[in-house]
């Protein structure tokens, strides 16, 4: 006799499309129905450049999805945290704590309850949180209120404080890291170890790939000129700034150099960045396409990708850039670090070092042997060890062995 599906919530607080986004529907469009009914909850119906939103994609994989409208933060919230950054101004840690609780007191718990109604009213098993903990607190609280299994994915390097570990601890049933970077973060803030789990991010190897040479040709790029390019959404995180500072070096110690830097994203930063490349005398070489929905093409008309970020999870952009044969530099943190065998599979920097980073353009702009030993080894390195299969079963194990469990105690 065949069981029937768990029913899952997939709770999603983020008000912005990134790489985390786009893993979950990797996920939703490949995970089991017949073992798993899901319905996502977001706060927001966001959407990506090109205007499409999170709703009618969800809707095109027929995965049902509600949102929980926020309210705007009232009056007295407002003049409440003015009052304390005021007061407390030269004690960070305590004017965090009580924005924190003012925070929780308007926005946190009646979330929290709107969630914990939203469990008991569709008789889900499990609430699944597609963020960290730091953004979830309200998932923490309903499941809670709930008792129904509670599992989180970690897709980034966590902020974790000792209240948050605590709450973690008290409450989660499995924390799914997206890299064993991140599980180790996860285990040195206290987090304890049985409830942490590593099922890496991964891409699907088996997708057609664009022809390098039939997109650069689309695109106008000369063959003599050698492609820099970044992609992601252009906010601080990211670091772009980083990659024009290294530019400009590059520049100036290489005027020689026939190249262009292409940065496929949309963000805050964008007019900061602009500026920058004004500053650094490398305007005429730089080109912002906003945001492009065929990142793969993109990836593949590049001589070499560059991820400067501060923090990553396990960048699933850095996995597509070797799928395609593209060099990689990327900064040595988390996530990154751990895709990146220095000289292996690519280059590493120490992050914020732009002399680094700029030694490291010019070498990969010099050495196509170099190029070519480090594309062929991350290529075959990803087709073994990060396929979207891999990454799914692993999700669906979790799901099922914690629902399991919850339901017997």
């Amino acid at each position: 006799m065949t069981s029937s599906p768990k029913k899952i919530l997939l709770l999603d607080t983020g008000r912005e499309w990134g790489g985390g986004t786009n893993s979950m529907l990797e996920l939703l469009k490949r995970i089991d129905r017949q073992r798993f009914d899901i319905t996502c909850c977001f706060y927001e119906n966001y959407a990506r450049g090109n205007q499409e939103t999170i709703e009618a994609v969800l809707q095109a994989i027929a995965i049902p999805v509600v949102f929980l409208p926020q309210r705007r933060q009232p009056l007295w919230a407002k003049l409440s945290k003015e009052l304390v950054r005021t007061l407390l101004f030269f004690h960070r840690a305590w004017k965090k704590a009580a924005v924190s609780r003012i925070d929780r007191r308007w926005r946190v718990q009646p979330n929290a309850a709107a969630i914990a109604a939203l469990l008991r009213q569709g008789g889900y098993h499990t609430l699944y949180m597609n963020n960290q903990p730091s953004t979830n607190v309200e998932g923490y609280l309903a499941a809670a209120a709930t008792q129904v299994a509670l599992i989180q994915h970690c897709r980034i390097e966590p902020v974790l404080t000792a209240s948050l570990v605590r709450m973690v601890n008290r409450h989660a049933d499995a924390v799914i890291a997206v890299s064993h970077g991140v599980q180790r973060r996860l285990r040195e803030s206290g987090v304890d170890a049985q409830r942490c789990f590593t099922v890496s991010n991964a891409i699907d190897i088996h997708q057609p790939l664009p022809v390098r040479s039939e997109v650069r040709q689309r695109f106008h790029y000369a063959e003599d000129t050698f492609i820099f390019g970044s992609i992601g959404s252009l906010i601080a995180r990211k670091s772009n700034h980083h990659i024009l500072q290294a530019l400009g070096l590059f520049q100036r110690a290489h005027p020689e150099a026939r190249w262009q830097m292409i940065i496929v994203g949309a963000g805050p930063e964008q007019a900061a960045l602009q500026q920058l490349a004004q500053k650094e005398g490398i305007a005429s070489r730089v080109v912002f396409t906003g945001f492009r929905n065929n990142a793969l093409e993109y990836l593949a008309a590049f001589d070499a990708f560059i991820l400067a970020s501060a923090s990553e999870g396990l960048p699933r952009v850095v996995l597509e850039a070797m799928l395609v044969h593209t060099a990689v530099i990327g900064s040595d943190v988390v996530g990154t670090s751990e895709l990146i065998d220095h000289n292996e599979t690519g280059l590493l920097f120490p992050y914020g070092d732009v002399q680094q980073l700029s030694q490291q353009l010019a070498v990969l702009w010099q050495d196509a042997a170099l190029r070519q030993r480090l594309t062929r080894s991350a290529a075959a390195r990803v087709r073994e060890q990060y396929s979207i299969e891999h990454y799914v079963s692993g999700v669906e194990a979790l799901l099922e062995k914690m629902t399991e469990r919850k339901q017997h105690v």
